[in-house]
């Protein structure tokens, strides 16, 4: 088969297209051919040579796919050929065929295309697992969501409206404010120009939210505690702004009895992964078939096109997902 392959870790110059061997199905695997597949921070980092795939998994970039079974395990027992499928990978999606065990894919939602569909797992699956399993957020409470235009904060927004959020604060760039906005957003903050403290704290009376979800760590760490509310949650999903933290002030912690935790994903079991794809599913799938939910993407590419793709998505220019087609 043809997949996108890397010369050497470094820049998007450094992608191509070649030859690579095509996955053989085990008795509970599908065998998908891609139709579409879309970026993600964790490729650019893998690229770059600092974010590994799990052992056993493939080297080829992509952690998500649309497309259509074109061979079933012996043992699967929900799939058939022709199904039209998506999901979460552990890598592999940046290829003309990838395999997947049968409890990991997800029907097509009806009338949506393979690259509508190759634009709902990570995102969704990760906002769902920091909001919902991670997080425990409640109807009723207010939620302050880091990059909010990104792929994950575009999810996360629609999910929180979805749960009967009170109030979601996001940060992003002042230009981006408006989609935020009208994906439910009641307050975008410009991270860029204003302090995301004093403006969270002056609209709650200085009472706070009840979960933040944060992708830049350090330098956010303190204004992060400072946010929350008594009981509040600071759920981590990245490292992006740096990993020491200076000077913190930790008495937040205790006085209002906050509770921290950094998640990733990708290297987690698969049985972790079939169980919150099945509840991603059960809570979802409905509502991106009458409109509640809907996967924003910002731009589409040709897979010959994966280093300028990667290079716009490294320049923080899109708002939701970046796809690539595959043929």
């Amino acid at each position: 088969m043809k997949a996108v392959l890397l010369k050497s870790y470094g820049s998007p110059d450094n992608l191509y297209i070649g030859e690579a061997s095509s996955p053989i199905p085990t008795s509970l695997q599908v065998l998908v051919k891609i139709h579409a597949t879309a970026l993600n921070r964790a490729d650019t980092m893998q690229r770059q040579g600092k974010y590994p795939p799990p052992k056993g998994e493939s080297d080829i970039l992509g952690l998500e796919m649309a497309g259509e079974v074109v061979e079933v395990g012996d043992k699967v027992t929900k799939w058939n050929v022709g199904d039209k499928v998506c999901g979460l990978l552990g890598s592999g999606g940046y290829a003309q065929y990838v395999v997947i065990h049968e409890d990991m894919a997800l029907p097509i939602p009806k009338g949506f295309s393979y690259e509508m569909a190759a634009a709902i797992p990570e995102v969704f699956l990760t906002a769902f697992q920091a909001l919902v399993w991670i997080g425990n957020l409640q109807a009723g409470e207010k939620v302050l969501l880091h990059a909010g235009a990104s792929g994950v904060g575009t999810a996360a927004i629609q999910l929180c409206k979805a749960i009967g959020v009170d109030h979601i604060f996001v940060t992003a760039s002042r230009p981006k404010h408006s989609s935020c906005l009208k994906l439910g957003a009641d307050v975008a903050i410009d991270y860029k120009t204003q302090n995301f403290e004093e403006v969270v704290n002056a609209a709650t009376d200085g009472k706070g939210v009840n979960l933040v979800l944060d992708f830049l760590a350090a330098p956010y760490f303190q204004k992060n505690l400072n946010v929350l509310a008594m009981d509040g949650r600071l759920v981590m999903l990245s490292l992006m702004g740096g990993y020491k933290a200076k000077e913190v002030n930790l008495i937040p912690i205790l006085r209002k009895r906050l509770s921290i935790q950094g998640s990733t994903l990708r290297a987690r079991s698969l049985a972790y992964k079939i169980n919150l794809t099945r509840d991603l599913y059960d809570f979802a799938w409905s509502k991106f078939e009458n409109g509640i939910l809907k996967p924003i993407i910002d731009s589409t590419f040709d897979w010959s096109e994966v280093g300028e793709a990667h290079r716009y998505m490294e320049a923080n220019k899109n708002i939701g997902k970046i796809i690539l087609t595959i043929n």
